[in-house]
Protein backbone atom coordinates (compact mmCIF):
# COMPACT_ATOMS: atom_id res chain seq x y z
CA UNK A 1 0.00 0.00 0.00
CA UNK A 2 1.55 3.31 -1.07
CA UNK A 3 1.85 6.30 1.20
CA UNK A 4 0.01 9.53 0.60
CA UNK A 5 2.00 12.79 0.47
CA UNK A 6 0.76 13.68 3.95
CA UNK A 7 2.48 10.63 5.45
CA UNK A 8 5.84 12.36 5.13
CA UNK A 9 8.83 12.32 2.80
CA UNK A 10 10.44 9.28 4.45
CA UNK A 11 7.46 6.97 3.96
CA UNK A 12 6.79 8.34 0.49
CA UNK A 13 10.41 7.81 -0.51
CA UNK A 14 10.48 4.29 0.93
CA UNK A 15 7.30 3.33 -0.98
CA UNK A 16 8.72 4.86 -4.14
CA UNK A 17 11.82 2.70 -3.79
CA UNK A 18 9.78 -0.44 -3.06
CA UNK A 19 7.71 0.17 -6.18
CA UNK A 20 10.85 0.67 -8.24
CA UNK A 21 12.44 -2.52 -6.93
CA UNK A 22 9.28 -4.43 -7.76
CA UNK A 23 9.16 -3.01 -11.28
CA UNK A 24 12.75 -4.04 -12.00
CA UNK A 25 12.27 -7.36 -10.17
CA UNK A 26 15.06 -6.68 -7.73
CA UNK A 27 14.31 -8.25 -4.36
CA UNK A 28 17.53 -7.39 -2.55
CA UNK A 29 19.19 -4.33 -1.02
CA UNK A 30 21.75 -4.25 1.75
CA UNK A 31 19.28 -2.37 3.97
CA UNK A 32 15.45 -2.10 4.11
CA UNK A 33 13.80 0.55 1.95
CA UNK A 34 12.81 2.64 4.98
CA UNK A 35 16.40 2.73 6.22
CA UNK A 36 17.69 3.68 2.77
CA UNK A 37 15.14 6.49 2.58
CA UNK A 38 16.29 7.81 5.96
CA UNK A 39 19.95 7.76 4.89
CA UNK A 40 19.26 9.56 1.61
CA UNK A 41 17.14 12.21 3.34
CA UNK A 42 19.98 12.80 5.81
CA UNK A 43 22.42 13.28 2.94
CA UNK A 44 20.10 15.76 1.23
CA UNK A 45 18.82 17.61 4.29
CA UNK A 46 22.03 17.91 6.30
CA UNK A 47 24.63 17.44 3.55
CA UNK A 48 26.09 14.51 5.43
CA UNK A 49 29.31 13.12 3.98
CA UNK A 50 28.81 9.82 2.21
CA UNK A 51 31.75 8.22 4.03
CA UNK A 52 30.26 9.17 7.42
CA UNK A 53 26.87 7.70 6.53
CA UNK A 54 28.54 4.58 5.15
CA UNK A 55 30.56 3.94 8.30
CA UNK A 56 27.50 4.20 10.52
CA UNK A 57 25.45 1.79 8.42
CA UNK A 58 28.07 -0.85 7.57
CA UNK A 59 27.98 -0.21 3.82
CA UNK A 60 30.38 1.49 1.42
CA UNK A 61 30.31 5.14 0.38
CA UNK A 62 29.80 3.93 -3.19
CA UNK A 63 26.61 2.16 -2.12
CA UNK A 64 25.32 5.32 -0.40
CA UNK A 65 26.07 7.30 -3.56
CA UNK A 66 24.22 4.77 -5.70
CA UNK A 67 21.18 4.87 -3.42
CA UNK A 68 21.22 8.67 -3.42
CA UNK A 69 21.40 8.90 -7.21
CA UNK A 70 18.72 6.23 -7.63
CA UNK A 71 16.22 7.99 -5.37
CA UNK A 72 17.00 11.40 -6.84
CA UNK A 73 16.15 10.01 -10.29
CA UNK A 74 12.88 8.52 -9.03
CA UNK A 75 11.88 11.75 -7.30
CA UNK A 76 12.83 13.99 -10.22
CA UNK A 77 10.52 11.97 -12.48
CA UNK A 78 7.61 13.05 -10.22
CA UNK A 79 8.24 16.76 -10.77
CA UNK A 80 5.45 18.37 -12.85
CA UNK A 81 5.99 19.60 -16.39
CA UNK A 82 5.48 23.28 -17.09
CA UNK A 83 2.35 22.90 -19.20
CA UNK A 84 0.66 20.64 -16.66
CA UNK A 85 1.57 22.93 -13.78
CA UNK A 86 0.02 25.92 -15.56
CA UNK A 87 -3.14 24.01 -16.47
CA UNK A 88 -3.51 22.94 -12.85
CA UNK A 89 -3.34 26.56 -11.68
CA UNK A 90 -5.82 27.59 -14.38
CA UNK A 91 -8.28 24.90 -13.25
CA UNK A 92 -8.09 26.29 -9.73
CA UNK A 93 -9.06 29.72 -11.02
CA UNK A 94 -5.60 31.23 -10.66
CA UNK A 95 -5.05 34.43 -12.60
CA UNK A 96 -1.37 35.07 -12.00
CA UNK A 97 1.80 33.05 -11.62
CA UNK A 98 5.09 34.60 -10.60
CA UNK A 99 8.42 33.70 -12.16
CA UNK A 100 11.85 34.44 -10.77
CA UNK A 101 15.37 33.09 -10.87
CA UNK A 102 18.02 32.34 -8.30
CA UNK A 103 21.64 31.25 -8.25
CA UNK A 104 22.50 27.91 -6.62
CA UNK A 105 26.15 28.19 -5.44
CA UNK A 106 28.54 25.52 -6.69
CA UNK A 107 32.15 24.65 -6.09
CA UNK A 108 34.54 26.46 -8.34
CA UNK A 109 35.77 24.14 -11.07
CA UNK A 110 38.78 24.73 -13.27
CA UNK A 111 38.73 24.70 -17.04
CA UNK A 112 37.08 26.72 -19.77
CA UNK A 113 33.94 24.57 -19.65
CA UNK A 114 33.09 26.01 -16.23
CA UNK A 115 33.48 29.68 -17.17
CA UNK A 116 29.80 30.08 -18.14
CA UNK A 117 28.89 29.09 -14.54
CA UNK A 118 30.43 32.28 -13.15
CA UNK A 119 27.83 34.92 -12.37
CA UNK A 120 29.13 38.45 -12.73
CA UNK A 121 26.09 39.74 -10.85
CA UNK A 122 26.63 37.52 -7.80
CA UNK A 123 30.44 37.36 -8.16
CA UNK A 124 30.51 33.61 -7.64
CA UNK A 125 30.15 30.30 -9.45
CA UNK A 126 26.74 28.71 -9.55
CA UNK A 127 23.81 27.46 -11.58
CA UNK A 128 20.80 29.55 -12.54
CA UNK A 129 17.32 28.16 -11.89
CA UNK A 130 13.85 29.55 -12.62
CA UNK A 131 10.80 28.78 -10.53
CA UNK A 132 7.10 29.47 -10.90
CA UNK A 133 4.95 30.12 -7.86
CA UNK A 134 1.33 31.04 -7.37
CA UNK A 135 0.33 34.33 -5.78
CA UNK A 136 0.71 32.78 -2.31
CA UNK A 137 4.31 31.75 -2.88
CA UNK A 138 3.72 28.02 -3.37
CA UNK A 139 6.22 26.68 -5.88
CA UNK A 140 4.53 24.89 -8.78
CA UNK A 141 7.38 24.30 -11.22
CA UNK A 142 11.17 24.47 -11.40
CA UNK A 143 13.28 24.74 -14.53
CA UNK A 144 16.38 22.90 -15.62
CA UNK A 145 19.65 24.26 -14.25
CA UNK A 146 21.42 26.69 -16.56
CA UNK A 147 24.89 28.28 -16.42
CA UNK A 148 25.30 30.87 -13.68
CA UNK A 149 25.84 33.74 -16.11
CA UNK A 150 22.23 33.36 -17.33
CA UNK A 151 19.95 36.35 -16.65
CA UNK A 152 16.38 36.02 -15.42
CA UNK A 153 14.47 37.75 -18.21
CA UNK A 154 16.11 36.04 -21.23
CA UNK A 155 15.95 32.69 -19.46
CA UNK A 156 12.27 33.19 -18.64
CA UNK A 157 11.45 33.88 -22.27
CA UNK A 158 13.59 31.04 -23.64
CA UNK A 159 12.29 28.48 -21.17
CA UNK A 160 8.64 29.42 -20.74
CA UNK A 161 7.88 31.87 -23.59
CA UNK A 162 6.62 34.25 -20.90
CA UNK A 163 7.45 37.92 -20.89
CA UNK A 164 7.72 40.08 -17.75
CA UNK A 165 4.27 41.02 -16.48
CA UNK A 166 2.59 39.43 -19.50
CA UNK A 167 -1.15 39.59 -20.01
CA UNK A 168 -3.44 36.57 -19.62
CA UNK A 169 -3.83 36.45 -23.39
CA UNK A 170 -0.12 35.85 -23.92
CA UNK A 171 -0.36 32.13 -23.19
CA UNK A 172 -3.94 30.90 -23.09
CA UNK A 173 -5.41 29.13 -21.23
CA UNK A 174 -2.67 29.38 -18.63
CA UNK A 175 -2.65 32.07 -15.94
CA UNK A 176 -0.84 35.31 -16.49
CA UNK A 177 2.85 35.32 -15.74
CA UNK A 178 5.01 37.67 -13.73
CA UNK A 179 8.77 37.79 -13.71
CA UNK A 180 11.01 39.77 -11.39
CA UNK A 181 10.89 43.51 -11.69
CA UNK A 182 13.89 45.72 -11.14
CA UNK A 183 14.40 47.35 -7.80
CA UNK A 184 13.61 50.79 -9.24
CA UNK A 185 10.05 49.89 -10.13
CA UNK A 186 7.36 50.81 -7.58
CA UNK A 187 6.38 47.83 -5.50
CA UNK A 188 8.97 45.55 -7.11
CA UNK A 189 9.99 43.99 -3.82
CA UNK A 190 6.38 43.51 -2.78
CA UNK A 191 5.51 41.79 -6.07
CA UNK A 192 8.46 39.37 -5.93
CA UNK A 193 8.12 38.48 -2.24
CA UNK A 194 5.93 35.40 -2.92
CA UNK A 195 8.57 34.01 -5.29
CA UNK A 196 11.35 34.60 -2.78
CA UNK A 197 9.20 32.83 -0.20
CA UNK A 198 8.80 29.91 -2.59
CA UNK A 199 12.56 29.69 -3.11
CA UNK A 200 13.27 29.79 0.63
CA UNK A 201 11.86 26.31 1.31
CA UNK A 202 13.96 24.29 -1.16
CA UNK A 203 17.05 26.14 0.04
CA UNK A 204 16.51 24.68 3.51
CA UNK A 205 18.13 21.53 2.11
CA UNK A 206 21.73 22.01 3.12
CA UNK A 207 23.07 20.11 0.13
CA UNK A 208 22.30 23.31 -1.81
CA UNK A 209 24.54 25.44 0.43
CA UNK A 210 27.37 24.82 -2.02
CA UNK A 211 26.57 22.20 -4.62
CA UNK A 212 29.35 19.64 -5.00
CA UNK A 213 27.64 17.35 -7.46
CA UNK A 214 28.33 17.38 -11.18
CA UNK A 215 26.45 20.34 -12.73
CA UNK A 216 25.03 17.92 -15.29
CA UNK A 217 23.19 16.16 -12.43
CA UNK A 218 21.98 19.38 -10.81
CA UNK A 219 18.63 19.50 -12.63
CA UNK A 220 17.59 16.11 -11.31
CA UNK A 221 18.68 17.03 -7.79
CA UNK A 222 16.77 20.32 -7.82
CA UNK A 223 13.60 18.70 -9.11
CA UNK A 224 13.88 15.95 -6.51
CA UNK A 225 14.19 18.55 -3.74
CA UNK A 226 11.22 20.41 -5.22
CA UNK A 227 9.10 17.24 -4.88
CA UNK A 228 10.30 16.65 -1.31
CA UNK A 229 9.61 20.27 -0.36
CA UNK A 230 6.06 20.00 -1.65
CA UNK A 231 5.58 16.78 0.31
CA UNK A 232 6.63 18.55 3.49
CA UNK A 233 4.29 21.43 2.73
CA UNK A 234 1.37 19.03 2.28
CA UNK A 235 1.70 17.61 5.79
Amino acid sequence: MSSSPTSGPRNYLADLLRGHLKSIRSRWRALPAGRIATIVLAVLRHDQRLADMAGGNDVSATTIRRWRDELITLLAAKAPRLDRALKKIARRGGEVVLIDGTLIPTQRRTGTANRPNYSGYHHRHGLHVLALTDERGRMIWISAARPGRTHDAPSAWTTTRMTPWSSPASRPPAPASSSPATGSEPGARRRTRPVEHGFAHPQNWRILTKLRTDPARATGLLRALFVLTNLEGAR
